[in-house]
């Protein structure tokens, strides 16, 4: 590459971010289409306005799709001002750490006591590598450092299934192992026998067998013995009973899971969790936690426009822009613009005081809301780590605790803080109805079947939040009615337009709901739409 486009590049990447940076480098074929999948997006420009004048805009939200909005707007000139009913930024981008006092719907308070250094991230606590978020953080100057997603020593549990593996904590890498080990055993069978003949010309068969030796680790051909043939027995994928060593210490192997059991305790229907395209490893997350996303954009945005513990009680279109009523310790107030971006949950937006046309106030309130569930609990000692070799990743139970997350950060350290489950739906709804104490004693009582007793040792501090019962969320994510996650349906699309000088935005507008990412490019087609709509006058 010259050192000509090397500058282009460079000055690309001040001027308008690292995602402007990608496309044009995708543009120049510098990369592969594959590289450059993040939608694509122009900040406006202060001189795009020229004799268009200054606009304001009212970004109705402090979530990360207002705090988005809000800098992509500032980046054009607009006189922005942001309007959040909590005391900070981020909305479900929620990290939780020691000192911090929170006072749920429920009337119920918890105080965090966790140590410094320790924390727990409430809401979103992973980055996909493909998702714009990073791209935010690069240019935000937020560091990050691996989430592990998938560990190969966490464990899987499955109770009240039948078979032998009822109630047993199984070594993710053992799971995996038996189950690719014995799928390809049976292919290779199945094709070796002649059963895929129709399907495949011969050479076809010999290449899939050699596929199959490889990913299932299994035995060869054993000549006029098809029972024989192709068999799985184990090995040291799976894991050993005594690691391989010095000398003569080859190891020692763990014979395979019976095939019977393995089918019957579904552990294996878990893989298909590590292929989807936003949970595939390598994943990642903001040094000291999430929220570092929401306060790094909050600081570029500017102190003076962000109006927090401002809840937002009335907005309407007037005939020169819009107006918007909202509460402050010191009173109510209103703020005029000559636009709004709401960025508020649909399903809290329909229950603001508006005079937005009736369709619109209907398809805010259309949705379904999920509820989700988490815990941090601060041991005093990390003995996932030093007990079990757990260095990060997940162990996923089919019990009411769904996933645990192990600490990502810490390693070797005094402390750690686990999450103890994160749920969704029903199992959420449960541990919500519960104290804060109780569900901090249920999660030990179910974690201990996996780990023993010292899931309840040594505990220091612990938090949980039932995102339900949350002020200014009442849940963690929403769907659509309809095909496809409703975004085909009248409901969904009715709110990707404008309603008079109001727009919308948040991950609900997305096809990435529940990730920041959704919330992020969300954003930035409301701006490059009022933008656009500006700059046409």
């Amino acid at each position: 590459m010259s050192q000509t486009r090397r500058d282009f590049l460079r000055r690309v990447g001040i001027a308008g971010g690292a995602g402007v940076m990608l496309h044009s480098m995708g543009a120049l074929g510098l990369t592969s289409a594959h590289a450059a999948e993040t939608p694509p997006f122009t900040p406006p420009k202060k001189s795009d306005l020229g004799r268009h004048g200054r606009k304001t805009v009212i970004v109705m939200g402090g979530g990360i799709a207002g705090l988005t909005a809000a800098y992509e707007l500032l980046k054009g000139g607009y006189e922005v001002t942001v309007l959040e009913g909590r005391g900070r930024p981020g909305g479900r981008n929620r990290t939780v750490r020691g000192g911090d006092t929170i006072t749920d719907l429920k009337g119920q308070t918890q105080r965090a006591t966790f140590s410094k250094g320790q924390y727990m991230n409430a809401g979103p606590g992973r980055i996909p590598q493909m998702h714009v978020t990073i791209d935010y953080c690069r240019e935000l100057g937020v560091p990050i450092e691996v989430f592990t997603n998938q560990n190969a020593d966490a464990f899987l549990y499955r109770e009240n299934v039948p078979g032998a593996l009822n109630g047993v904590p199984v070594r993710h890498r053992a799971a995996k192992a038996d189950a690719y080990g014995y799928t390809a055993e049976l292919l290779a069978k199945a094709t070796d026998q002649g059963s895929l003949d129709q399907y495949l010309t011969a050479e076809d068969k010999e290449r899939l067998l050699a596929y199959l030796r490889s990913f299932g680790a299994i035995g060869n051909r054993v000549a006029g013995d098809p029972a024989a043939s192709f068999r799985y027995t184990g090995g040291g994928r799976r894991g050993y009973a005594t690691q391989p060593g010095a000398g003569l210490e080859s190891g020692t192997t763990i014979p395979p899971y019976a095939m019977s059991d393995l089918l019957a305790s579904t552990v294996g229907n878990y893989f298909s969790f590590e292929m989807g395209f936003d949970q595939a490893m390598m994943m990642y997350q903001p040094v000291g936690g999430m929220d570092k996303i929401a306060y790094a954009f909050a600081s570029a945005i500017g102190a003076r426009r962000m109006r927090y513990n401002a809840e937002i009680v009335e907005y309407r279109n007037t005939t020169s822009g819009v107006e918007v009523v909202y509460t402050t310790p010191k009173g109510p107030k209103k703020a005029v613009a000559d636009f709004a971006i709401n960025t508020i949950p649909p399903h809290i937006a329909a229950k603001i005081s508006s005079n937005l046309p009736t369709a619109v106030v209907t398809a805010l309130g259309s949705v379904s809301v999920t509820n989700a569930g988490k815990i941090g609990i601060e041991y005093d000692r990390r003995w996932w780590e030093e007990d079990f070799r757990i260095y990060g990743g997940i162990t996923n139970a089919n019990t009411n605790l769904g996933n645990m997350w192990h600490p990502s950060y810490g390693y070797n350290g005094e402390r750690g803080t686990m999450i103890g489950y994160y749920n969704t739906g029903g199992n959420a709804n449960f541990y919500g109805n519960l104290s804060p104490a109780e569900r901090l004693a249920e999660a030990v009582r179910q974690g201990k079947k996996i780990f023993g007793d010292v899931y309840g040792e040594g505990i220091t501090a612990s938090y949980s939040r039932d995102w339900a019962s949350t002020r200014f969320s009442e849940g963690a994510w929403v769907s659509w009615p309809g095909a496809i996650g409703g975004q085909t349906g009248a409901a969904y699309r009715s709110l990707l337009e404008p309603a008079g000088n109001v727009y919308f935005a948040g991950d609900h507008l997305s096809h990435a709901i529940a990730w920041q990412h959704g919330a992020m490019v969300s954003a930035r087609v409301a701006v490059e739409s009022l933008h656009a709509r500006v700059t046409a006058a």
